[in-house]
């Protein structure tokens, strides 16, 4: 593990999807707070690798260490962009990329980041989902998959985010939590952590979607007590596109999503802001779901 200097702030934000001008612009304008601060990316910063590439390259160049945790919409295999890797070789290839940025990914040792209250671990994930947030009724993923095709609510992954080698994502996604757990369990005892990946590591923030059953892209049952058995100080985590601050067994939760413009435009809250993580801001503890937030019936994200 390395260790940083105990100036500066823990910051974080997630879900720029950079290929919407609107956004990018917002990126142009992310700044630190002080020179020292720390900047954690929780995923969808954009599906092509260019778009990846210029986000990733403008933050890194601001902020004194960048952290990314990789969302769906990397992993797309989408037909614009002209890297057409799929599955782990796609996930690999970004994962360089980002060492050549000389970003911190899930794949790199844990940095230490020594605040005023003390140290913490801060782990960025890679654990996708395995259709285990099922809709209220349903048994199984065959199930979940026919309810949310009766209702039009489908998560764009179902064509473009590919799992190979593995025969099914909830595959990839048994086997990285299985390495994860592993890594984090390695993390001192003595050491809080704060743990950072695209989707919750419980299920309580879905129960405010407005479309219910697009949980079941949304994370997995397999993390669900991870919270408490990490020590985990802070737990961030994006793709909802529903910015808010929630608890749970004492643990803060926050989802730190920019969104689309229709999304943000809703908002009384300026676009863009990074979400402090750590020191915590005084009066942040009770930030609740913002308005005019939900999922399309397109199922995009």
């Amino acid at each position: 593990m390395t260790t940083a200097d105990r100036q500066g702030r823990l910051l974080a934000i997630s879900d720029l999807h950079v290929g919407y001008a609107e956004n990018r612009a917002l990126v142009e304008e992310m700044r630190p707070e002080t020179d020292d601060d720390w900047l954690l990316v929780a995923g969808d910063v954009a599906e092509t690798v260019a778009d990846i590439r210029w986000a990733l390259e403008t933050l890194s160049r601001r902020f004194r260490k960048v952290i990314w945790a990789p969302g769906n919409h990397e992993l797309w295999t989408h037909p614009k962009d002209t890297v057409t890797l799929r599955g782990v070789a796609r996930y690999e290839y970004l994962v360089e990329l980002c060492r050549e940025l000389g970003v911190l990914t899930p794949e790199d040792p844990y940095p230490v980041w020594e605040g005023p209250e003390g140290p913490v671990a801060v782990a960025p994930l890679f654990l996708l989902y395995d259709y285990s947030f099922l809709p209220a009724g349903c048994a199984t993923k065959e199930e979940g998959l026919a309810y949310a095709h009766g209702t039009g609510i489908v998560c764009t992954d179902e064509h473009v985010l590919h799992p190979d080698p593995y025969p099914s994502r909830e595959a990839w996604c048994r086997a990285r939590v299985a390495e994860t757990e592993r890594r984090l369990a390695e993390i001192p005892a003595d050491l809080p952590t704060v743990l950072v990946n695209h989707y919750p590591l419980d299920r309580h923030p879905t129960e405010v979607l407005w479309y219910p059953e697009f949980a079941m892209w949304c994370g997995t049952r397999l993390t669900s007590d991870w919270h408490r058995t990490h020590r985990v100080a802070v737990m961030v985590y994006g793709h909802l596109h529903i910015p808010r601050t929630t608890w749970l067994d004492g643990v803060r939760f926050e989802e730190v999503s920019v969104g689309y413009p229709r999304e943000w435009r809703k908002r009384s809250e300026p676009p863009g802001k990074l979400r402090r993580i750590l020191p915590m801001e005084v009066g942040s503890g009770d930030r609740g779901t913002a308005p005019g937030v939900g999922r399309g019936r397109g199922g995009t994200r």
